[in-house]
């Protein structure tokens, strides 16, 4: 069984995101690297997130397709990454093979987005409803 890597902010989940672990744990034992809620600050602004980090960690350890969740405080998962040696990663259509913290370590894969789904569009939906 091979390990899997993922990671993010994981911060409202929706399908976009089960889609991306289902395929993680097709490919064997899934971790997620979940950026702490200082980290998520830093990369997203003082706004975010939406949830804490406890809340985040216990909806992805609830999922039948996550067998493993790591919080780290880094803006990367690097050191967390030569840390696990994963041997595939996994990020989302947005990213560039040469562009994921860890592709000169192991294997990268990019999972393409599933159109219409993404925190920033589901914020945005929450938003106008008001």
């Amino acid at each position: 069984m091979k390990n899997i890597f993922t990671n993010g902010c994981f911060d409202i989940l929706h399908r976009g995101h089960f889609e991306l672990l289902k395929y993680c744990k097709s490919l064997g034992t899934v971790t997620v690297g979940l950026n702490s809620d200082k980290s998520v600050r830093r990369l997203k602004g003082n706004t975010r997130p939406f949830f804490s980090e406890i809340d985040r960690k216990f909806m992805l350890e609830s999922s039948k397709y996550v067998d493993n969740v790591v919080l780290f405080d880094e803006d990367t998962p690097l050191n967390l990454i030569k840390s696990l040696n994963p041997d595939i990663i996994v990020k989302g259509g947005d990213y560039n093979v040469e562009d994921v913290a860890g592709h000169e370590v192991c294997e990268v894969r990019i999972f393409n987005f599933i159109e219409g789904y993404s925190t920033t569009n589901v914020a945005e939906k929450i938003n106008n409803e008001d």
